[in-house]
């Protein structure tokens, strides 16, 4: 008897599990994850669309970001669809900026992007030096 309880209350719930984890825009899921050359997550990193004007923060924590739907600046919306092609601009503060194309697929839609370090030494930036009108020297 407990055998049959626990197969029917199985079967009644199964489906409903299954559309809980499709996507509500029908698009497919893909993951872009932003790290540096040591393998560590960018925690400031963003990336972007070009049909896009929005720049989408990653996860702090692990440099991940993740969508299945995109809404462009005319109100319309880009559902990622199997077979399509995307350009995403990913960049960091102090790191060269990578634009990635990729080709969606059914499943297991992982970027990972690894942004190099900007070549910038602290003995190439000179402050400039601004003159205002009243910087005189002073006659002592």
């Amino acid at each position: 008897m407990k055998k049959a309880w626990f197969i029917a209350a199985f079967l009644a719930l199964a489906p409903t599990s299954a559309l809980a984890k499709k996507s509500a825009s029908g698009g497919v899921m893909v993951q872009v994850t932003v790290l540096d050359d040591d393998g560590k997550p960018i925690p400031t990193a963003v990336v972007r669309n070009d049909q896009e004007q929005d720049r989408h923060r990653v996860n702090s924590m692990t440099g991940q970001w993740e969508a299945d739907v995109l809404y462009l600046p005319d109100g319309s919306e880009m559902v990622f669809t199997p077979g399509m092609n995307i350009t995403l601009e990913v960049s960091a503060p102090g790191y060269t900026t990578q634009i990635v194309q990729y080709d969606i697929r059914k499943r297991h839609n992982r970027i990972e992007v690894t942004l190099p370090k900007l070549a910038v030494e602290d003995n190439d930036v000179e402050e400039p030096l601004i003159q205002f009108g009243r910087d005189k020297p002073r006659d002592q």
